[in-house]
């Protein structure tokens, strides 16, 4: 399955972002009322200029305590990001994403943000496809 084709599953919510400057304390308020892992940091809502997610927030919390809270999102987000392309397969983005540690992953169109995916829905896609493929081999096996 391709990344498009995930895109296409998933509920048409687009993308959260936050701006740049904005305070963990508030990042951390919106992960928890969307009940989401991970949020975009763009000025524009498709340029990508990092992404924050529980993980940084909680890194910085375990390190520093509360005081990380006041921080600006600038300074917990991941900023080397891995992306990928709507044509790529559901298991070249859970490769990049097993091999990078992460769980949420840009979809891009040039420099363009066009979708975000999380590992959840990579695998809900590739079930989808083994249970597709599961019936396609029993029917050959029973002649249907």
């Amino acid at each position: 399955m391709k990344v498009h084709q995930i895109l296409k599953m998933k509920a048409d919510e687009g993308v959260l972002t936050i701006r740049p400057g904005t305070t963990v304390s508030e990042a951390a308020g919106i992960l928890s009322d969307k009940r989401i892992g991970s949020l975009v940091v763009s000025s524009d809502g498709k340029d990508v200029a990092g992404i924050l997610s529980e993980r940084d927030i909680v890194r910085e919390l375990g390190r520093r305590g509360v005081a990380c809270m006041s921080d600006m999102v600038d300074d917990l987000m991941t900023r080397e990001i891995v992306s990928c392309a709507r044509d790529e397969t559901a298991v070249e983005v859970l490769q990049k994403m097993t091999d990078g540690r992460f769980r949420h992953m840009p979809v891009m169109d040039g420099d363009q943000m066009i979708g975000l995916i999380s590992i959840g829905d990579v695998v809900k896609a590739r079930l989808a496809e083994l249970a597709m493929e599961k019936d396609a081999l029993e029917g050959m096996i029973m002649g249907h």
